[in-house]
Protein backbone atom coordinates (compact mmCIF):
# COMPACT_ATOMS: atom_id res chain seq x y z
CA UNK A 1 0.00 0.00 0.00
CA UNK A 2 1.15 3.55 -0.59
CA UNK A 3 0.10 7.10 0.77
CA UNK A 4 0.64 9.86 -1.50
CA UNK A 5 0.38 13.42 0.48
CA UNK A 6 -0.25 16.16 -2.03
CA UNK A 7 0.73 20.16 -0.36
CA UNK A 8 1.54 23.51 -1.96
CA UNK A 9 -2.19 24.28 -3.13
CA UNK A 10 -3.12 27.75 -3.03
CA UNK A 11 -4.73 31.02 -4.47
CA UNK A 12 -2.31 32.83 -6.50
CA UNK A 13 -2.74 35.45 -9.13
CA UNK A 14 -2.15 34.93 -12.88
CA UNK A 15 1.13 34.85 -14.30
CA UNK A 16 2.35 33.53 -10.25
CA UNK A 17 3.78 30.42 -9.82
CA UNK A 18 3.48 27.51 -7.08
CA UNK A 19 5.20 24.44 -6.46
CA UNK A 20 3.25 21.69 -5.26
CA UNK A 21 5.37 18.83 -4.01
CA UNK A 22 3.98 15.12 -3.33
CA UNK A 23 5.55 12.80 -0.52
CA UNK A 24 5.13 8.75 -1.14
CA UNK A 25 5.30 6.44 1.75
CA UNK A 26 4.04 2.52 2.84
CA UNK A 27 6.82 1.34 0.05
CA UNK A 28 9.45 2.08 -2.02
CA UNK A 29 8.57 3.27 -5.50
CA UNK A 30 11.66 1.24 -7.32
CA UNK A 31 10.00 1.10 -11.11
CA UNK A 32 6.83 2.96 -10.29
CA UNK A 33 6.00 5.60 -12.17
CA UNK A 34 4.88 8.72 -10.28
CA UNK A 35 2.43 11.30 -12.26
CA UNK A 36 0.43 14.61 -11.79
CA UNK A 37 -3.49 14.75 -12.71
CA UNK A 38 -5.65 17.72 -12.84
CA UNK A 39 -9.39 18.18 -12.43
CA UNK A 40 -10.77 21.17 -13.52
CA UNK A 41 -14.28 21.79 -12.24
CA UNK A 42 -17.25 20.20 -14.61
CA UNK A 43 -14.11 18.20 -16.79
CA UNK A 44 -12.80 14.75 -16.20
CA UNK A 45 -9.48 14.41 -14.92
CA UNK A 46 -6.37 15.01 -17.12
CA UNK A 47 -2.96 14.24 -17.11
CA UNK A 48 -0.62 16.63 -16.26
CA UNK A 49 3.50 15.03 -16.77
CA UNK A 50 5.16 12.25 -14.96
CA UNK A 51 7.98 10.69 -13.35
CA UNK A 52 9.37 7.43 -14.35
CA UNK A 53 12.06 5.67 -12.07
CA UNK A 54 14.59 6.25 -14.65
CA UNK A 55 14.07 8.14 -17.64
CA UNK A 56 12.56 11.39 -19.21
CA UNK A 57 9.64 13.26 -17.89
CA UNK A 58 6.69 12.61 -19.59
CA UNK A 59 4.32 16.07 -20.28
CA UNK A 60 0.93 15.99 -21.45
CA UNK A 61 1.77 18.44 -24.41
CA UNK A 62 4.61 21.05 -25.44
CA UNK A 63 2.61 23.81 -23.97
CA UNK A 64 2.65 22.57 -20.64
CA UNK A 65 6.31 21.54 -20.79
CA UNK A 66 6.93 25.13 -21.36
CA UNK A 67 5.14 26.15 -18.23
CA UNK A 68 5.35 23.50 -15.92
CA UNK A 69 8.18 21.40 -14.40
CA UNK A 70 8.39 18.25 -12.86
CA UNK A 71 11.13 16.28 -10.70
CA UNK A 72 11.46 13.73 -8.70
CA UNK A 73 13.39 12.89 -5.79
CA UNK A 74 13.02 8.77 -4.93
CA UNK A 75 9.90 8.79 -3.25
CA UNK A 76 9.19 12.47 -3.76
CA UNK A 77 7.79 14.22 -6.93
CA UNK A 78 7.53 18.15 -7.29
CA UNK A 79 5.64 20.03 -10.12
CA UNK A 80 6.60 23.47 -10.34
CA UNK A 81 4.44 26.19 -12.33
CA UNK A 82 5.13 29.16 -13.76
CA UNK A 83 3.11 31.79 -15.47
CA UNK A 84 0.26 30.37 -14.42
CA UNK A 85 -3.47 31.42 -16.54
CA UNK A 86 -7.32 30.96 -14.83
CA UNK A 87 -7.34 27.70 -17.06
CA UNK A 88 -4.79 26.04 -14.88
CA UNK A 89 -7.46 26.64 -11.74
CA UNK A 90 -8.10 22.41 -10.38
CA UNK A 91 -7.52 19.76 -8.24
CA UNK A 92 -3.95 18.95 -8.66
CA UNK A 93 -3.59 14.87 -7.82
CA UNK A 94 -0.59 12.84 -7.10
CA UNK A 95 -0.62 9.35 -8.92
CA UNK A 96 1.90 6.29 -8.58
CA UNK A 97 1.95 3.37 -10.88
CA UNK A 98 3.92 0.37 -12.03
CA UNK A 99 6.16 1.12 -15.09
CA UNK A 100 6.34 3.99 -16.86
CA UNK A 101 3.78 7.05 -16.34
CA UNK A 102 0.58 7.16 -18.85
CA UNK A 103 -1.85 9.57 -19.23
CA UNK A 104 -4.75 6.84 -18.53
CA UNK A 105 -6.44 7.61 -15.23
CA UNK A 106 -7.57 4.27 -14.31
CA UNK A 107 -4.08 3.01 -15.00
CA UNK A 108 -3.22 4.10 -11.12
CA UNK A 109 -3.32 2.48 -8.28
CA UNK A 110 -2.70 4.60 -5.95
CA UNK A 111 -4.12 8.62 -5.47
CA UNK A 112 -3.00 11.49 -3.22
CA UNK A 113 -6.28 13.40 -1.92
CA UNK A 114 -5.25 16.31 -3.95
CA UNK A 115 -4.50 19.67 -3.55
CA UNK A 116 -6.91 22.80 -4.99
CA UNK A 117 -5.20 25.36 -7.07
CA UNK A 118 -6.77 28.13 -7.95
CA UNK A 119 -5.34 31.26 -10.51
CA UNK A 120 -7.37 34.64 -10.55
CA UNK A 121 -7.18 37.02 -13.25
Amino acid sequence: QVQLVESGGGLVQAGGSLRLSCAASGRTLGGYAMAWFRQAPGKEREFVGGAPWNGLITYRTDSLKGRFTISRDNTKVYLEMNSLEPEDTAVYYCAVRYGPPVAVTTSYVYWGQGTQVTVSS
